[in-house]
């Protein structure tokens, strides 16, 4: 079954983030310090709880409303997400759907190698596939290093160690080895593995994940298309995108998952569909789905 399925989706290459000492006899010091620091400590949560307390509740009504108007007469199933880190505040639309990764699996794949592996420690060769996988989207080394994790079981494996519940590694014989673009996920899941690069509380060694946030922040011209079209003056976006077409339908699986991040806001972003006639009109739908969100996110000044 996995060979029908890889023959059926062929992937095909578009051009284009110490207090003073108090001594026993001296209670009263004592009683006074503890009190200041606690007093100071109260202070500082005060302060900093009006940025948040201001921030307005996501309206997921309306944003729904304004993507199924969006999104009428297009083809296809679409599901997104996006999640405010600092804050927790998530808007999901479709979040039941579980769709195709096509390339956005490669940084599944990068991390599960640098779970086993810190970046410092690979061979010159794997950080040149490494880069060519995640820059360039170049599917010959994304073959390479998915062997090299153990294919679908390593890739099952390391999702599991991020928290993934519902990415499943395809194993058997692929076809050109492209088993790792027909894996199904959900927008959960991948908001998860954007936290992963980010969260102090990840797996991955913090300057691993800086290491695969520096290659996706900086994808080749003609793959920054996506999120990115959501970002504010400002804010960068470090991403993953994807495209495959199948052979039955000639009908394009689009997908751009990352991070949207400035003035101390991360935001993890994720946007997937299928169905798309052409690759144009797939671009246009997954940035028209991250704009819609993200405007209620925050407001970009001019």
């Amino acid at each position: 079954m996995a060979i029908v399925l890889a023959l059926l989706l062929p992937l095909v290459s578009m051009p284009r983030l110490v207090p003073t000492t108090i001594r026993a006899a001296e209670p009263a010091v004592l009683d006074v310090t503890t009190s200041y620091e606690v007093r100071r400590s109260q202070r500082r949560r005060l302060e900093q709880r009006p940025r948040e307390a201001s921030l307005p509740p996501i309206p997921a009504g309306k944003i729904t409303e304004r993507l199924d108007r969006y999104l009428r007469g297009r083809s296809g199933p679409v599901a997104a997400m996006v999640k405010e880190l600092q804050t927790g505040r998530v808007y999901r639309y479709h979040p039941r759907e579980r769709l195709i990764t096509a390339s956005t699996a490669k940084v599944q794949i990068l991390m599960a190698l640098l779970l086993d592996t810190p970046w410092k420690q690979l061979p010159a060769a794997v950080r040149h596939d490494a880069d060519l996988m995640i820059r360039y989207s170049d599917n010959h080394a994304a073959d390479r290093l998915w062997l090299s994790i153990g294919g679908a079981a390593g890739f099952t494996r390391a999702g599991k160690k991020l928290g993934l519940r519902h990415t499943q590694g395809v194993p058997g014989e692929c076809v050109d080895l492209y088993c790792w673009a027909i894996t199904r996920t959900s927008v959960e899941d991948q908001i998860r593995l954007m936290q992963a690069l980010v969260s102090g509380k990840s797996p991955l060694r913090a300057e691993d994940r800086e290491k695969v946030l520096d290659l996706m922040g900086r994808v080749v011209d003609g793959q920054d298309w996506g999120i990115s079209a959501a970002t504010c003056k400002g804010e960068r976006a470090a991403l993953k995108n994807g495209w495959l077409r199948r052979v039955s339908d000639k009908r394009w699986a689009m997908i751009s998952v990352g991070l949207i991040r400035g003035d101390g806001r991360d935001y993890a972003v994720a946007v997937l569909t299928e169905g798309s006639p052409e690759v144009g009109q797939g671009i246009e739908t997954v940035e028209g789905v991250a704009e819609r969100i993200m405007r209620d996110f925050r407001r970009c000044s001019e």
